[in-house]
């Protein structure tokens, strides 16, 4: 097989094709503090202005070998557009929701999406992040966005609480949030597609078994995901974090191209249970193993990921801020040594 650029491999990966090697990248936030201290493009600003966004966003993939620039670096780029309140973080902290707009029932049905949602200070930074990767970067290399999915939007908007009790007690009242959800991802999306981005990544642990009930997946959110993922224009991935293993077979129907999945997740047992339906991605712990564990251990992990089957090598979540550079670049390293030994995984 010919050499690949990067982003045909990415591509042919995500559309469960015949690659030379896995890719090795991060779908999931990637800006870490080494990096922003050598680029000055540091946290909270690199959250909020565009210029820094990019800049740390390629370091990541220039000084650390990761096969992808990956951006933003937080989830609350949709909920402080749909109003809610944010904390803007620290130089190793991200921005966290303080407040949100849907306290009762009654608040939900003034909900809707901003007619201008792509002028917004927040998504105009992102767009604006975009198109400054796009002009620095080689087109040879896949530019992979991150955006929140209908579920994680819709427990922003109204609470944790509440949308546990919610699902329950009034279904009703969440599916108008998991509707307006919809509806602003897509758009989203699709604005960030025609920017010039490869792939987004929808981001929605909320719809995962360690928040949400598994019989309801299957009813309230598979819908929405079939809904957006027949409206994007380019290729797309979901993440949910935790322990997926219950809805597994209900993700690789929902259209999909990609799963990124935690190490919760036993990776040999979601490839049987995926059947080739979509490209599995992950699932090196980010914490357990890329931040606390020696090189050689994350390579033994990292090539055990292989091993098992997976279609992009990756982070099960995303990166430490305080994780080392060192440790990025043996991570990436991993799949080199795999594939040069000619010795499965030895």
């Amino acid at each position: 097989m010919s050499e690949l650029t990067l982003k045909q491999r990415f591509i042919a990966s995500l559309e469960r094709k015949d690659v030379d090697k896995v890719p090795v990248c991060s779908v999931t936030q990637t800006g870490i503090v080494e990096l922003m201290e050598l680029t000055g493009a540091k946290w909270p600003d690199a959250h909020y202005d565009p210029e820094k966004m990019a800049t740390l966003a390629i370091a990541a993939h220039e000084i650390t070998g990761l096969e992808a620039v990956r951006y933003p670096f937080c989830n609350t780029v949709m909920p402080e557009t749909l109003g809610c309140t944010i904390k803007e973080g620290t130089l190793d902290t991200q921005p966290q929701i303080i407040d949100f707009p849907c306290k009762e029932k009654k608040d939900v049905a003034g909900m809707t999406v901003p007619d201008k949602l792509l002028e917004s200070r927040r998504i105009r930074t992102v767009l604006q992040a975009t198109d400054i990767v796009k002009s620095r970067l080689s087109d040879d290399v896949p530019v992979i966005a991150g955006i929140l999915g209908p579920a994680a939007i819709a427990c922003c908007l109204c609470g944790v609480n509440n949308y546990l009790m919610w699902c329950i007690t009034a279904p009703e009242v969440l599916e108008e949030l998991l509707v307006l959800g919809t509806s602003a991802c897509t758009e989203y999306a699709n604005a960030l597609f025609d920017r010039g981005v490869d792939a987004v990544v929808i981001i929605d642990s909320e719809s995962g078994p360690d928040l949400f009930p598994p019989p309801l997946f299957e009813s309230m959110i598979l819908p929405h995901y079939r809904s957006i993922t027949q409206d994007l224009k380019g290729h797309s991935i979901l993440h949910i974090c935790g322990d997926a293993t219950e809805i597994m077979d209900k993700m690789a129907d929902s259209g999909f191209e990609g799963l990124s999945i935690e190490e919760k997740v036993n990776l040999a047992y979601a490839s049987k249970v995926v059947a080739g339906r979509a490209c599995l991605i992950g699932n090196v712990s980010p914490v357990f193993t890329l931040l606390e564990r020696s090189p050689e251990q994350i390579k033994k992990e990292a090539k055990q990921c292989i091993e098992n089957g997976v279609g992009i090598l990756a982070p099960g979540c995303g990166i430490a801020p305080q994780t080392p550079i060192e440790k990025i670049r043996a991570f990436v390293a991993a799949r080199d040594e795999y594939y040069g030994l000619g010795q499965k995984g030895k």
